[in-house]
């Protein structure tokens, strides 16, 4: 195997909800990878942390800051932050989201809104403020992390797989305005992942239901989803665009 086509030395990445979970996971392969990183979270001392320990662990440069995604100005402020600390952003991993469920019919408008704006419009919105640097070097990766959700649902989860299927049109739409200029655009849909978001808000059986779901029978560790991130980052990854790539554990191959 040719293992420069993973290599990512020179390059320059963000990740948003960078500081735990499965953002600190990509992060910290995009920087083992060579590339030097930048995370966002609403988390100062997480991020901190986050920040550090891939500095420690792999020698490559890692800056965070503080943003909140559900504000337009603090995700414009953003692009320009990790521009002016690491000179380039080359790959854009659009992680930070939210889930809160709600059957349809008790769906309050604060909650529809806040999801939107966290899970679909700030990624729109940080892709349109980095991708012109990208069309300048002719060269760029955007990762918008979806959903198995925005695949498929469940009872209550109206706003989220909305905003996660909503991010699977704007990466097609997207990889055809920028493939020209060698940029792909393409999303991750993690299937059951042992992060803190789902663990707060499913039981214990509803967690089991999951788990037997899948072929493999059981959730995934944040890890992972590293090497899925890797191969989109990078130029193993260079003719996917516009596509959907499923780390879910089998799970959507079960009928019943």
């Amino acid at each position: 195997m040719n293992c420069s086509l993973f290599d990512l030395t020179g390059k320059a990445a963000l990740v948003t909800g960078g500081s735990r979970g499965l953002g600190k996971a990509m992060a910290r392969v995009l920087a083992q990878a060579g590339a030097d990183v930048f995370l966002c979270s609403r988390h100062p001392d997480e991020l901190r942390q986050a920040a550090a320990e891939i500095r420690q662990e792999t020698g490559r440069r890692a800056e965070c800051a503080v943003s909140d995604m559900t504000r337009r100005d603090d995700v414009q402020r953003l692009a320009g932050q990790a521009i002016e600390a690491l000179d380039k952003i080359d790959i854009l991993v659009n992680n930070a989201g939210q889930n809160a469920p709600q059957p349809i019919d008790q769906v309050d408008d604060a909650t529809w809104d806040r999801l939107v704006e966290l899970n679909l419009t700030s990624c729109m919105a940080l892709t349109r403020a980095l991708v012109p640097g990208m069309k300048a070097r002719r060269w760029g990766r955007v990762i918008h992390i979806s959903s198995i959700m925005g695949l498929a649902s469940t009872a209550g989860r109206n706003a989220y797989s909305a905003t996660k299927a909503g991010l699977i049109g704007l990466a097609q739409a997207s990889a055809l305005d920028l493939g020209p200029f060698n940029i792909t655009v393409n999303c991750l849909a993690p299937g059951p992942f042992a992060t803190e978001m789902p663990m707060s808000i499913l039981t214990q059986a509803q967690q089991d239901a999951l788990a037997a779901r899948t072929a493999l029978g059981r959730w995934a560790r944040p890890e992972e989803l590293m090497g899925p991130a890797l191969l989109l980052a990078s130029e193993a990854g260079s003719y996917i665009t516009g596509t959907v790539l499923l780390v879910d554990g089998g799970a959507l191959a079960r009928v019943f």
